[in-house]
């Protein structure tokens, strides 16, 4: 049996992507890049905004279009299973979030419990998830109802996993979760984000850990000394807000203020002066107004970000803010969305003119996909995904999860170039 694996959505669904493949691999299944080869493709589901929702519907209808057997699994069949299999018979079997063992018995395999991921991220970096679910009741969020509430791992299961990702070659963790500064709260009665980080950066072959989703109202003090002194742990802070007007916050129960967002800000760039951000805002929502769209401008034209994440509203069922009337036009989220995205491109131009002539730690992660005799990179400020590239200008053969020395030379809007300054090579696989 040869399977193929479609992975949509976030970050944390291409790990249960990848927990799955471990496992099919374990039972004996060849699997295949190539959908074409496919006796089987499973389709990894999003099923948080409307977007995600309609890309996974066309991606389903297209693999059931090319005659192939479908399996549909993850949020989309948590969230609309009776749906789904009323509209798209054609699919063979629908199975929520973590639904491993249902799906092995459902293709006749014996599940191999101590199975492994099977990693499709490039040899420099790997996510961890750390958590499951979320306990926060923002208004306009479906998470709660699609992973349920809030779910740590232990602090030595991670840790296990960690050494195991080091073990085949992984120099940075992405630390990923619905709520990462939650961690701990449920099964320790008390945070311990910081304890997990101190077992992390025990393991000598990780370079950086990078923690993504910061919840504002948890980046306490100790978290952020604890950064400002941490030798692994990169002064990335990803700290998605959603809105800066305090009408707009309260009604999507973020539970803090403009000011406080402000504040916090302050306060990490006074202790961590090369602190970079990264941030997600909301356009459109029901009760935003002219005057809120434009308080949220002068806002990011304030040039706090280095990376932005613009979201169109999604009226979203079950959700407390879908009992507002949604009165924004559609045209006009979308022209918000726009407004904003050519703001931030000024800024992260503008930042990332900072960086010219100065030398970088970059991990390698491969070849660049359109030109692919250009290596690539991604210095301290940059997640994998979701912010720039540095092209690397290099007479070195390089391999993914090298770590060089790189002088800066351009920046490109999103992206940089630089010379690798480093005087040992090896060959690039």
């Amino acid at each position: 049996m040869k399977i193929g694996l479609v992975s949509l959505g976030c970050a944390k669904n291409l790990v249960d992507s990848e927990i799955l493949l471990g496992k099919l691999r374990s039972a004996g299944v060849e699997i295949t890049p190539n959908p074409e080869e496919a006796d089987v493709i499973i389709i990894n589901t999003c099923g948080f905004i409307e977007p995600a929702k309609l890309e996974s519907i066309e991606t389903v209808l297209e693999f059931i279009d090319r005659g192939k057997e479908v399996i549909v699994v993850g949020c989309l069949v948590e969230r609309y299973k009776e749906e789904l299999k009323k509209e798209i018979p054609e699919v063979k079997a629908y199975f929520g979030t973590e639904s491993w063992s249902k799906i092995l018995e459902y293709l006749g395999l014996k599940e191999d419990r101590f199975s492994f991921r099977l990693l499709t991220t490039p040899k420099s970096y790997a996510y961890l998830k750390i958590a499951e679910g979320c306990n926060r009741l923002c208004s306009f969020c479906a998470i709660p109802k699609i992973r349920g509430k809030h779910r740590s791992r232990t602090i030595e299961d991670i840790a296990e996993e960690a050494k195991k990702l080091a073990q085949m070659g992984i120099k940075e963790l992405c630390i990923v979760s619905q709520d990462t500064t939650y961690y701990g709260k449920d099964i320790y009665r008390e945070y311990k984000l910081i304890d997990l980080l101190k077992e992390l950066e025990k393991i000598e072959e990780i370079k950086w850990i990078r923690l993504l989703y910061l919840y504002p109202t948890e980046v306490h003090k100790e978290l952020i000394d604890y950064i400002s002194e941490s030798q692994k742990v990169v002064p990335y802070f990803d700290i998605p807000i959603q809105h800066i007007s305090d009408k707009v916050l309260r009604d999507m129960r973020r539970g803090y203020n403009g000011q406080f967002v402000r504040s916090l800000l302050e306060n990490i760039r006074k202790k961590i002066p090369n602190a970079v951000f990264r941030t997600s805002v909301i356009v459109g929502f029901p009760t935003e107004e002219e005057k809120d769209f434009n308080e949220l401008v002068n806002f990011i034209q304030e040039g706090y970000f280095h990376w932005l994440g613009v979201f169109i509203y999604s009226h979203e069922e079950d959700t407390p803010a879908y009992s507002f009337s949604d009165k924004v036009p559609q045209e006009v989220k979308e022209e918000r969305k726009e407004i904003l995205m050519e703001i931030q491109k000024e800024i992260t131009k503008k930042k990332n003119s900072e960086f010219l002539n100065r030398e970088l730690e970059v991990i390698v992660e491969g070849y660049d996909e359109e030109f692919s005799f250009v290596p690539k990179g991604r210095a301290f400020f940059q997640a994998p995904e979701v912010d720039g590239t540095i092209y690397i200008e290099t007479e070195n053969s390089l391999k993914p999860g090298d770590v060089i020395k790189v002088k800066i030379y351009q920046a490109i809007d999103y992206d940089l170039a630089g010379r690798d300054l480093s005087t040992e090579g090896c060959e690039l696989v």
